[in-house]
Order: C-alpha cells, then sequence, then structure tokens
C-alpha cells in the first residue's frame, strides 16, 4: 500500500507529514472505501503509533475518494499500491511512503513508513483457505499447485508490475501470520472504537 497525500499538501515524507498533524490537530482528514476497511484501519495504526489526529472520511468506494483527494477535500489516504501508483506516476497525487515492511520494486524511490515510524506496518493480503475438515494431503497439493503459478515468470512480472508481492509459505506459516495479524488488527480497532456499520 501507499501513502499518498494531495499535492498542495506541504509535506514531502513521513517526518514533514507527523511534524504537520501535529502541529495543525485535526486540520486533516483521510479518505478510505468504508470503516474497517485495511484503509481505515492503516490511518488509524498511523494515528495511534505517531499520537496525532485526523478525521476519517469513509466513503461508499475507492471511486468516489480518488476526486476528493485530487481536488483537496480529504488531504492523504492510505490507499492500495495498484490503485494510486499510477496517479502518484502521473503527479496527480504525491506518493510519501509504502506502508509495507519493505519497499516494493515497483516503487523503489519511494521509502517506508517504517524508516521513519520503526514497527509500522499495514499491508493488504490475499490468501487461499479451504474448508476445515480438508485432509492434509490435499491442503498440501493445493499449496504445491498455487506455489507452482506464482512462480511461473509471466505471473510474477504481472504482479511486479502492479505493485504487488507474492509471498508463498506454507498452510501453517500462514495459520501463525493470520492468527498474528488478528490480534494486531483487534487492538487497532478496539484503540480506534471503530463500530460496523
Amino acid at each position: 500500500n501507499l501513502l499518498v497525500v494531495n499535492n498542495d499538501l506541504p509535506v514531502k515524507n513521513v517526518n514533514e507529514l507527523i511534524a504537520y498533524m501535529k502541529a495543525n490537530p485535526n486540520k486533516l482528514s483521510y479518505a478510505s472505501p468504508g470503516i474497517g476497511t485495511s484503509v481505515h484501519m492503516s490511518g488509524e495504526l498511523f494515528k495511534s503509533m505517531t499520537g496525532t489526529s485526523m478525521t476519517h472520511v469513509p466513503y461508499k468506494g475507492r471511486q468516489f475518494y480518488i476526486p476528493d483527494l485530487l481536488g483537496g477535500s480529504v488531504q492523504l489516504v492510505f490507499d492500495n499500491m495498484p490503485s494510486a501508483l499510477p496517479l502518484a506516476k502521473e503527479g496527480k497525487i504525491r506518493a510519501i511512503a509504502q506502508t509495507t515492511a519493505k519497499r516494493s520494486a515497483a516503487a523503489p524511490d519511494v521509502p517506508t513508513v517504517a524508516e521513519s515510524l520503526p514497527g509500522f506496518e499495514a499491508i493488504t493480503w490475499f490468501a487461499m483457505f479451504a474448508p476445515a475438515n480438508t485432509p492434509k494431503p490435499v491442503i498440501d497439493r493445493l499449496n504445491a499447485e498455487v506455489v507452482r503459478v506464482f512462480k511461473l515468470p509471466d505471473v510474477a512480472e504481472r504482479l511486479k508490475t502492479l505493485g504487488l508481492e507474492a509471498v508463498l509459505s506454507s498452510s501453517d506459516e500462514l495459520a501463525k501470520y493470520q492468527a498474528a495479524e488478528i490480534l494486531k488488527w483487534a487492538k487497532v480497532v478496539k484503540d480506534s472504537g471503530a463500530k460496523a456499520e
């Protein structure tokens, strides 16, 4: 994901954004495609870790907040890279940071939030799941095939051009990662006071 800002916002990096937010409490607003989305929770995590405040403005989808971001009605968004990167490359918005732990090959010149705010990571991830009673040999076969497909050169190249990275793991590794993510984001949701609508 990318932390992107309206071009009129006078910040070029995460440290400048934090300083601006501290000097101008509650002046900024950030958009998301809805309450509880990864984009929304990324903003809540950022506020929590920086001790800053900004107003969350939930929209009914990305297509509705992009015009407001471009026009300055909202000043920033923690957007998905495949959506935000083309607009940043066109100069319509400014990408000031990636929300992943390490820089993506799709945007190697854009630093991560964690480079200024250690420990920050907010990614959108996908996984393939099967019913709980699926036999282990079937799970292992499915996993092997998914890994094989994602290693195909044309698939890997397509993901790279979209700014996506396939993290290929075993079902046990996925279960551990999922459990850690649930704990992390449950705390963010609780601390933010977000409620499902």
